[in-house]
């Protein structure tokens, strides 16, 4: 098959999260891709283990699709929730932990990957828990809106959540003779600041399911007390909703006032937010979502290779075969089978390959035995199978190979400087390119590359680039698939040349014209201690508070009302952008907190406003003997501190800190 059929539309806009910060001497680029190459990612592990009274719940997390499962647990007996069709994982942890599955609970029919509650019948024999709406093909115990469920002494009440999906359910937890939940397991309908994308499924129209989205929040859910835990099926980095934040779990007091699509209270604007947020959904997911409903067939848990092929020059022919080689991209570029595809494994392997490769393809992986075996289980994950071939046996052949010399850093940047370098086009999306890139540099999105290659001559040299080397890496094959001969990466990446200290431009390097002419210039507004203490006691909730500190300094002590946001999200996430009221920033002591003000006011008319001297300043008005005749708002600790910066012995808040705590270990799928 030619190229230009070979490649669906991508997804890439929910790889793009750009985390950009300045330090010394040289600045570091970092991106969801790169987040996930290391092997913790491929494989499940545990996030945290939750104690709760009468029970506990354990958060799992598979990095490379941002998956959440959970096991609840009480009087050993285990509820699976969610799972992964790697379900060794769940039988090894309730084997350690001495407990019974006695159920698993589906909250949907899952499209991003294929789950495995055939699987896990087929070890425990356990009833599979789901919404009657769903359609399932195989045999369930249903249970709809209001059902309930015993898992030991932990009681579970079933809320149907439909807006992401049709039959989208949501488990509501109690502890023993506790009239009010302690969390809800939320499935894809509500994330960590964000919701479910509602255009999944087929027949009904994704206006229709982002309202149902709406409905359900404050017909149903919005009802719950604000200090329900609310524990997701996925976090960051994942393709079933935009922006969502890099934590494990949330509460509904959180959401409610800061998840930027809950701010609407207009049907009508609540819906257009939802879908404007939209890209086009890889071409599996569909495909996932049918396995689901039908019930996956099972698969060897223990698994072995499949076919191994013979080398044989037809394996360049791109009509008869798609190669995805698996190897790192330096061994990809040392020689490699013609018009194959580098996907490599360390990184968010399946989900490109559910991206780049169709579902019906004669998929062939290349590669070396030990990384083929775990490359054709983690495929089993979305749903491909295929067949393989070693390198070494290509090499043996004698077949033709293809060879790249990677470009460094360096050198390309001294051709730059001589005027002799090759045309460098940077893959990644507009918005990365426009924000931040390496110099005079062409921009042919990897979504759109096989197409836009045709701007370009065959005959010229090409240097890719992206931020970590990943995308440009599987730019080479693009470009070799459509006739260019002289295609090579920069290695490592934007994240290699900025750690060499080479210079970046873009709208967030871009140096003022001394001759142009002047402008308006919006800048952000100071706002002292004493002001801002004056509002939150006297006019809450007319503005949105954002604590930028890292988050064990913001579980010391906190503003009432405040959310804590990582820098990024505060800087990408155009929901802060827009809202009633002010938006004031805080920090430690205001140096920041102006910076990034400075930043959000040159793109949006909304009041930014920043912590004159930040939380040192208001903890010492707050400390000093105005504090004796007037109550100290919020989580301000009362006693003075001995030094200006916050001692880790720092008295406590008056108020607890939430639990449970949050995991020291975070994320891998950002």
């Amino acid at each position: 098959m030619r190229l230009k059929t070979f490649l669906h539309p991508l997804v890439v806009a929910f790889f793009s999260v750009v985390i950009w910060t300045v330090q010394s001497p040289a600045a570091t680029l970092k991106d969801t891709e790169s987040a996930t190459h290391a092997d913790k990612a491929a494989i499940y592990d545990i996030v945290n283990i939750y104690d709760f009274e009468g029970f506990k719940l354990i958060q799992a997390t598979l990095g490379v699709l941002s998956h959440y499962s959970y096991i609840l647990e009480s009087e050993g007996q285990a509820l699976i929730v969610d799972p992964g069709r790697d379900v060794q994982f769940y039988l090894d942890t309730a084997q350690s932990r001495n407990l019974k599955i006695v159920g698993v609970f589906l909250s949907h029919s899952h499209a991003d990957f294929v789950a495995g509650h055939m699987e896990l019948v087929k070890a425990t024999g356990c009833p599979i828990y789901q919404s009657s709406k769903s359609n399932a093909q195989y045999t369930i115990s249903p249970v709809d809106d209001g059902a309930e469920l015993k898992i030991g002494k932990a009681r579970l009440v079933i809320r149907d959540t439909p807006g992401h999906v049709i039959d989208g359910s949501s488990a509501l937890v109690y502890s023993p003779d506790k009239q009010e939940p302690e969390l809800m397991l939320s499935g894809d309908y509500l994330f960590v600041g964000s919701v479910g994308r509602p255009d999944l499924v087929k027949g009904t129209t994704s206006a229709a399911l982002a309202g149902a989205l709406f409905d359900t929040w404050h017909q149903k859910i919005s009802k719950l007390p604000d200090a329900v835990k609310v524990f997701p099926a996925h976090g960051a980095g994942s393709l079933c909703g935009a922006h969502l934040r890099d934590a494990p779990f949330t509460t509904i007091g959180e959401e409610r006032t800061s998840n930027p699509y809950l701010q609407h209270s207009s049907r009508s604007e609540f819906i257009t937010a939802v879908l404007s947020e939209l890209s086009e959904p890889p071409q599996y997911f569909a495909h996932n979502a049918a396995m689901n409903m039908q019930g996956p067939e099972l698969i060897d848990q223990q698994l072995s290779l499949p076919e191994k092929l013979l080398p044989d020059v037809s394996f360049t022919d791109i009509d008869k075969y798609i190669v995805v080689d698996i190897r790192d991209a330096k061994s990809f570029a040392q020689g490699h089978i013609p018009n194959s595809i580098n996907i490599a494994i360390r990184g968010r392997f399946e989900t490109w390959t559910g991206i780049m490769i169709p579902w019906d393809s004669h998929l062939v992986l290349c590669g070396e035995e030990n990384d083929l075996i775990e490359a054709f289980q983690r495929l089993h994950r979305v749903g491909y199978t295929g067949k393989h071939i070693l390198y070494s046996d290509w090499q043996k052949a004698g077949l033709p190979q293809l060879h790249n010399e990677l470009i460094s850093p360096e050198n390309l940047y001294s051709a730059m400087q001589a005027g002799t370098e090759p045309i460098i086009v940077d893959v990644r999306l507009p918005n990365e390119w426009m924000g931040l890139r390496i110099g005079t540099v062409l921009n042919l999105p990897l979504n759109k590359l096989a197409e836009l290659s045709a701007k370009l001559d065959h005959d010229n040299a090409i240097v890719a680039v992206c931020n970590s080397a990943y995308r440009s890496t599987m730019a080479i094959g693009i470009f070799e698939r459509n006739g260019f001969s002289k295609v090579t990466s920069l290695d490592g990446g934007s994240e290699a040349w900025i750690h060499a200290g080479y210079p970046v431009y873009g709208s967030q390097t871009q140096a003022v014209v001394a001759n142009a002419p002047r402008k308006i210039v919006p800048l952000p507004e100071r706002i002292c201690g004493s002001e801002l203490q004056r509002l939150i006691i006297d006019l809450p909730n007319t503005y949105d508070l954002v604590d930028i500190r890292p988050p064990e300094s913001f579980s010391d002590f906190n503003l009432p009302g405040s959310t804590n946001v990582h820098v990024a999200d505060l800087i990408n996430n155009p929901a802060f952008l827009t809202g009633a009221g002010p938006l004031i920033v805080v920090d430690r002591d205001g140096t920041l907190a102006m910076a990034l003000a400075g930043i959000l006011s040159q793109k949006t008319q909304r009041p930014i406003k920043a912590l004159y001297g930040g939380l040192e300043a208001y903890w010492n008005l707050a400390s000093g003997s105005h504090a004796a005749t007037q109550p100290i708002p919020g989580n301000v600790p009362s006693a003075k501190p001995a030094m200006k910066t916050v001692p880790s012995q720092a008295p406590k808040p008056a108020a607890p800190v939430q639990q449970p705590q949050p995991p020291t270990r975070k994320s891998a799928g950002c």
